[in-house]
C-alpha cells in the first residue's frame, strides 16, 4: 500500500506523532501555526497535544466551526452512562489556526454532520439538554447521547436519557 500513498499522495505529514488504529488512513491535514498537525481520519480528528497528537472520536466532537483561518472545535467528554444513553459534558473550546487548511474545514464538518443521526433539545429548569443520536466511528449501530447545559440537575437528565434510549431500543 505504501507504494499507493506514493502514487496517490500522502496526506500524513511526515514525522506526525500518532499512532493510527488499522485501518485508520490520514484523509487530509493541515498545519497548525505554532507546531503541530490538524489531520482528519475516518475514526476522528487528530489534533496536536503538547509535542504530541490525539484523536477526537467524531462523536465527541460537539461543535467545529471554520472561520477567519481558525477552526474552533469544541470536545465533550464522556462523565458516565444512563441505561444504554451516554452523557456528556463539553470541555472549553480549542482554536487551531491553519496555515494552509485545504480540505480539512469542509471534511470536519461533513464527517461531524455525518456522524449524527438525530437530535433533539428539551429545556428544563436552568437550561436545556440535547439528545443526539450518533453513529460510532468504526462500529456499527448509534448510541443516544445526552449533553445538558452547565446548571442543569445532572439526575433529571440521566432518568430523561435512560428513559429515551429505553424507548428508542423498542420498535414500535
Amino acid at each position: 500500500m505504501r507504494w499507493l500513498r506514493r502514487l496517490l499522495g500522502d496526506p500524513l505529514p511526515e514525522g506526525f506523532p500518532g499512532r493510527f488504529e488499522a485501518p485508520e488512513n490520514a484523509l487530509a491535514a493541515a498545519p497548525v501555526a505554532g507546531g503541530g498537525h490538524v489531520v482528519v481520519t475516518e475514526l476522528g480528528l487528530w489534533v496536536p497535544a503538547g509535542g504530541a497528537a490525539r484523536r477526537i472520536g467524531w462523536h465527541l466532537v460537539s461543535k467545529a466551526a471554520w472561520g477567519d483561518g481558525v477552526l474552533t472545535v469544541t470536545e465533550a467528554e464522556e462523565t458516565g452512562t444512563a441505561g444504554a444513553a451516554v452523557l456528556l459534558r463539553e470541555r472549553e473550546p480549542v482554536r487551531f489556526e491553519l496555515t494552509e487548511p485545504g480540505k480539512v474545514p469542509w471534511l470536519v464538518r461533513r464527517h461531524v454532520d455525518g456522524s449524527i443521526r438525530g437530535r433533539h433539545r428539551t429545556e428544563l429548569t436552568g437550561g436545556g439538554v440535547w439528545f443526539v443520536q450518533r453513529k460510532l466511528p468504526g462500529q456499527d449501530g448509534v448510541v443516544l447521547q445526552a449533553r445538558p447545559d452547565p446548571g442543569v440537575d445532572a439526575e433529571v437528565v440521566a432518568a430523561i436519557a435512560r428513559e429515551a434510549a429505553e424507548r428508542l431500543a423498542r420498535p414500535d
